[in-house]
C-alpha cells in the first residue's frame, strides 16, 4: 500500500497495533473490575504532566508519563479511603488533574497551540522517543498481565474471596493501578486524552458480551481493538480526517454493530427454537458467572 511507504505511517502503525493489544486487555479488566472511567480519569491527570512538561520546558510525553503513574498510585490510596464509594478516588484525583493542567496552561498562553495534539491524538505525528516510550510500557504492562492473570481474575470478581485466599490484593491492585496509568499515558499521542478512554473500553464492551469465557474476551478485545485501529488509520490517512477521531467513530461503530448482530442472532435463535426452551447465550460476561478459559 502507498501510505506505508512512508515512515511516519509505519511509525503509526506499529504504534498503533501495539496500543491497541494491550489496551484493549486492560480493558476488559477495567470494566470487570466496575473501573471503566479510571482510563478517562488518567488521561486527564496525564494532561497536568504535559502542561507541566512544556511549562518548564521538559519533555511533555515523559512529564504527562510520569505524572499518570503517579495519579495511578494516588487513586488506589485514595481508593482504600473510601472502600464504601470507591467511585470517590475517581472524581477526586480528576478534579485536581484538570485543576492543575488548566492553572498550568493559563500561565502560559503559548502552550495551549502545543497541547492541541496531545488532546485529540496525532498517531501519524508519534516520534521515536514516543514509540520507544509505548514499546516499554507495553512490554512492562504485558509481563504483569500475564504473570498475573489468574490473581487478577480472581480479583476482578471479589477482592474479599481473593484475600482470603491468600493473596496480596492490596500490591496487586496498586501494581494494576501503575500499569494502567502507564498504558494511558502511552496511548495518547495515538488518540488524545478527551478519547484515549475509547481505545481502552470500547473493545472490552463488545467482547464481555459476546466472548464465552473470560480467555475469550481478552483475545476478542485485543482482535477489535487492532482492527479498529488499523481501519481508522487506513481511513484517516484515505479521507484526510483526525486520526484519533475517527479510530475511536471505527470502534464504535464495531460495538454497535456487534451488538446488532448479537441481538439478531439471538431473535433468530428463539424463532427457529420456538418448540424448545432457548438457552441465553453465553456471551453476556455481565450476567453470568465467568470460567477462566
Amino acid at each position: 500500500m502507498e501510505m506505508l511507504h512512508y515512515d511516519f505511517m509505519q511509525r503509526a502503525f506499529c504504534a498503533g497495533g501495539i496500543i491497541a493489544l494491550l489496551a484493549s486487555a486492560l480493558g476488559v479488566y477495567l470494566l470487570l473490575r466496575r473501573q471503566a472511567l479510571m482510563a478517562d480519569m488518567l488521561s486527564h491527570v496525564s494532561l497536568a504532566g504535559v502542561a507541566g512538561g512544556a511549562y518548564f520546558h521538559w519533555n511533555p510525553t515523559l512529564a504527562g508519563f510520569a505524572v499518570a503513574v503517579l495519579g495511578a498510585v494516588a487513586v488506589e490510596y485514595v481508593r482504600r479511603s473510601y472502600k464504601t464509594f470507591s467511585e470517590i478516588s475517581v472524581a477526586i484525583i480528576m478534579v485536581g488533574g484538570l485543576s492543575v493542567s488548566m492553572i498550568v496552561m493559563s500561565l502560559n498562553k503559548g502552550i495551549n497551540k502545543s497541547l492541541s495534539s496531545y488532546l485529540f491524538g496525532s498517531v501519524v505525528a508519534v516520534n521515536g522517543t514516543e514509540l520507544r516510550l509505548m514499546i516499554v510500557a507495553a512490554a512492562i504492562g504485558g509481563l504483569f498481565l500475564y504473570l498475573l492473570r489468574r490473581p487478577l481474575y480472581q480479583m476482578s470478581f471479589d477482592e474479599e474471596t481473593a484475600r482470603t485466599n491468600g493473596l496480596p490484593v492490596g500490591w496487586i491492585s496498586l501494581g494494576f493501578s501503575v500499569v494502567t496509568g502507564m498504558i494511558v499515558a502511552a496511548a495518547m499521542p495515538i488518540v488524545g486524552v478527551l478519547l484515549v478512554s475509547a481505545l481502552i473500553v470500547l473493545p472490552g464492551s463488545l467482547a464481555i458480551r459476546i466472548a464465552p469465557s473470560f480467555t475469550a474476551a481478552i483475545f476478542i478485545a485485543m482482535i477489535i481493538g487492532i482492527t479498529g485501529v488499523f481501519t481508522g488509520i487506513t481511513a484517516s490517512y484515505s479521507f484526510s480526517t483526525p486520526p484519533g477521531a475517527t479510530i475511536s467513530f471505527v470502534l464504535l461503530l464495531i460495538l454497535l454493530g456487534g451488538l446488532g448482530l448479537k441481538k439478531a442472532w439471538r431473535a433468530w435463535g428463539k424463532r427457529s427454537s420456538a418448540d424448545r426452551q432457548v438457552v441465553p447465550a453465553a456471551g453476556s460476561l455481565q450476567r453470568v458467572s465467568l470460567s477462566e478459559d
